[in-house]
């Protein structure tokens, strides 16, 4: 449950200010979304494919949408 640090800054959810626990998804795109415990979404510019590699990955499955890839952790 470490923060979430984007650019040596911490990131927080810009509707509810949490900073810790969150999901992130990589898209086919290679945008990734973030989605805070309280469930808000949000895309985050600043990450790529390769971070999420280094960081999360490797990727190993794709969905065709968020929902998707959110139903698949169980959300």
């Amino acid at each position: 449950m470490q923060p979430l640090v984007i650019d040596g800054e911490v990131h927080a959810c810009p509707t509810c200010g949490a900073y810790r626990d969150w999901i992130v998804l990589c898209m086919r795109d290679d945008s990734v979304w973030l989605r805070c415990r309280a469930g808000h979404q949000v895309q985050e510019p600043r990450l790529d494919a390769a971070w999420y590699n280094r960081n999360s990955g490797p990727i190993d499955r794709w969905h065709p949408t968020l929902e998707d890839g959110l139903h698949h952790l169980g959300h």
